[in-house]
């Protein structure tokens, strides 16, 4: 273990002597890159993700005009830019492969705007950026659980229509850059979401002309036509920071950061190629360019996310903290594989030259990584926003084939266990989400009847009062209640 006096603060000075303790830093002068991107949601997924790729880039010697200025609009972004700040926007990418840890210092963040949302118009309007990307969570984009649409309702958007120059939601404060930007007779920004929902520039196009339709019928009409909004797929496993990681990379590679990302050694972007404004040249480090990108994000989504609530619930009910242990129990990796392979994947077209099959063997693999120290808990978090997404649709298409949905509706009552609040051994689950307190009411009455459970509309929509689904899930959640949710898996199984 290395001495805490012997650790190093993370900072562009220490690189040098970082450097020589054998941590990969920045080759290329982080004095050259000026910012092409504004970035809002600064969190782990968008540090091991997107930035991690611009900072490949960025070393081969291309695209140094694309650097990554950092922004948020949310108390909690405060936090971050703090912290951020006295590292010099430099973090620590720590990629977990069971076969031994590969650790980097990530530049490609230059700067972070200050907190106010009249500083991030101006940032907005300055002619360098030209991508404006969003890592805001699948619950930032204001949808309506029972149209799909956007919720136009919502005290936060009305509040945004009301006071147009003094927004305080994200697509408020985009609508008002690219009004600055129109003004001064600059080029739009393309604005690039990079959360895991189903047509995500689709979406994000969506809310802001809706949003802008309500402020003016003719600024709606000008965004719809003008700005560009290209759907993309994102996928790399990234876990919660913690103590333990921030010892882990004090111990193992001799530096003291405040906000560590640990990841896996997988990643995958999949994007269309749409920027009129320009657009770094990132297929020189693997990023995939194609038309379209709804079969590939399809896959990821159903698959791959479906499969982490597959055997997050689960295992959170059996007691697990970690992925990998999830894997390692037989009911588990079993409910998995037969979800996944009987009711999910049929639902799936196959991206151009993947196989499924395989393409869930690796997902698999992946969930099963020792090293990556997932967490049960963050994979549990934000159901009501998440089954959703990555649940539902695909029962949805499976009862419009006729098709059995019994795992499915399993994975769905093992969400409803799982928010009555304690596991099989009587411990107390900590629910985070922003519906906890209706989940958690609706989970207890649904002990006794479930379609309570299915009766928030404002979450299941229509498939709530589908019969079919109904059925399948009163019986699943019975079952759970009266023999446990080891034999209650069993018996799916066999």
């Amino acid at each position: 273990m290395i001495p805490k006096a012997a650790t190093i603060p993370l900072s562009q000075s220490a690189l040098a002597v970082l450097q020589s303790n054998g941590l990969a830093v920045p080759q290329y002068d982080r004095s050259s890159i000026t910012p092409g991107i504004l970035h809002i949601g600064l969190g782990n997924f968008h540090r091991a993700h997107q930035a991690a790729y611009l900072d490949k880039l960025f070393a081969s010697g291309a695209g140094h005009d694309w650097g990554i200025l950092g922004a948020g609009v949310r108390p909690g972004d405060v936090r971050m830019r703090d912290v951020l700040s006295k590292q010099d926007w430099l973090t620590t990418l720590v990629e977990m492969d069971p076969s031994g840890l590969k650790a980097w210092v990530c530049g490609s963040m230059v700067d972070y705007v200050e907190p106010g949302a009249a500083k991030l118009v101006a940032a907005l309007a300055e002619p360098n950026i030209r991508i404006v990307s969003l890592t805001i969570t699948e619950g930032g984009y204001y949808l309506d659980a029972i149209t799909g649409g956007f919720d136009l309702g919502h005290p936060e958007i009305q509040y945004d229509i009301l006071h147009p120059d003094a927004p305080e939601t994200v697509f408020g404060i985009l609508i008002a850059g690219l009004l600055k930007r129109k003004k001064a007779r600059v080029e739009p920004f393309t604005i690039m979401s990079c959360d895991n929902i189903p047509g995500n520039g689709h979406v994000t196009q969506h809310v802001m002309v809706g949003l802008a339709r309500a402020m003016s019928p003719e600024l709606g009409d000008w965004i719809e036509s003008s700005v560009a909004f290209p759907n993309g797929m994102v996928d790399c496993i990234t876990p919660a920071t913690t103590d333990r990681e921030r010892q882990m990379v004090a111990e193992q590679f001799a530096v003291e950061d405040a906000s560590p990302v640990f990841c896996e050694p997988f990643r995958q972007w999949v994007l269309e190629d749409n920027f009129p404004a320009g657009r770094p040249a990132l297929e020189k480090v693997g990023v995939q360019f194609v038309e379209d990108v709804a079969p590939y994000e399809l896959m990821k989504l159903r698959i791959l996310n479906g499969g982490h609530a597959s055997i997050a619930y689960a295992g959170a009910l059996l007691g697990l903290n970690f992925s990998h242990e999830a894997m390692e129990h037989p009911l588990i990796s079993g409910f998995l594989k037969k979800v996944e392979s009987e009711e999910i994947i049929p639902t799936v077209p196959p991206p151009p030259g993947i196989d499924l099959n395989e393409y869930l063997d690796q997902v698999s693999e992946r969930f099963a990584n020792s090293a990556l120290g997932d967490g049960i808990p963050r994979l549990c978090l934000d159901g009501s926003n998440r089954q959703p997404k990555f649940i539902f649709p695909t029962i949805s298409d499976r009862i419009k084939e006729g098709a059995s949905i019994e795992g499915l509706a399993l994975e769905v009552a093992l969400w409803a266990r799982y928010c009555a609040g304690q596991d099989e051994m009587g411990r107390e689950i900590e629910l985070v989400d922003d519906a906890r307190d209706s989940l958690r009411s609706s989970a207890l009455a649904a002990k006794t009847d479930p379609i309570r459970f299915l009766g928030q509309s404002d979450i299941f929509g229509p498939l709530g009062d589908d019969p079919i689904f109904q059925k399948a899930f009163s019986a699943a959640l019975n079952t759970l209640w009266s023999k446990g949710v080891a034999k209650t898996l069993e018996d799916y199984i066999s």
